[in-house]
């Protein structure tokens, strides 16, 4: 490994930690272990995973790559590839904006499609901000459902929901995919974790 791999892409600390993670995943997925014990090792070697993708695109960024080559290596446009990995600098404090991400929001954000899926309107709505909560109701939660799926089929399954930082707000993008097309729940959540944005977007729209 070259020296500026050991600094910007695995460190000293991710990489014992990916090797562990990998490991225990193996072990788990043998026919002896609980079948829970297997995803929980599978979520710990996605978590450690993460962190030695994030390292290994500030290396890249360190090494004078555009965000652009960044995005075609990941199959990404330059702005998904920024607004994952990117550190911005709020301009009103200089702090780096993905700093204050809320926690769990990419969880929450797949708890919700899980709602969607399950037609549990009153639960996707639970946690809407007033002008939200005024602004769209379960029931025209579930109208808009539904007429999703009148033009493009039914719900087949979500991809890996991302979270980025904007201004004061997190937002996640969670691809959704259907029988006979695709959309992106973008859902806003406020810094106390109220949801201030709750879109369905076409992916020629982000």
């Amino acid at each position: 490994m070259t020296e500026v791999a050991r600094k910007g892409n695995i460190d000293d600390a991710t990489e014992p930690d990916l090797a562990e993670a990998a490991g225990r995943l193996l072990e788990r997925l043998s026919a002896a272990a609980a079948p829970l014990e297997a995803v929980a090792a599978a979520r710990d070697l996605a978590r450690v995973a993460d962190q030695a993708m994030r390292a290994a695109v500030a290396g890249a960024r360190t090494a004078g790559h555009t965000w652009q080559e960044i995005g075609d290596v990941l199959g990404s446009s330059r702005q998904a590839a920024f607004q994952r990995f990117g550190r911005p600098l709020d301009p009103r404090t200089g702090a780096p904006m993905t700093d204050t991400i809320l926690p769990g929001a990419a969880d929450r954000t797949a708890a919700l499609v899980a709602g969607l899926v399950g037609g549990r309107w009153e639960e996707v709505c639970r946690d809407f901000d007033e002008t939200m909560a005024a602004g769209l109701s379960p029931d025209q939660l579930a109208t808009v459902w539904a007429q999703v799926v009148g033009a493009i089929g039914g719900y087949e399954r979500m991809g890996e929901p991302t979270a980025h930082q904007a201004a004061d707000h997190t937002v996640v993008n969670a691809p959704l995919f259907f029988e006979a097309g695709e959309l992106t729940l973008r859902v806003t959540y406020d810094h106390d974790g109220r949801i201030a944005g709750f879109y369905l977007l076409r992916p020629d729209a982000l």
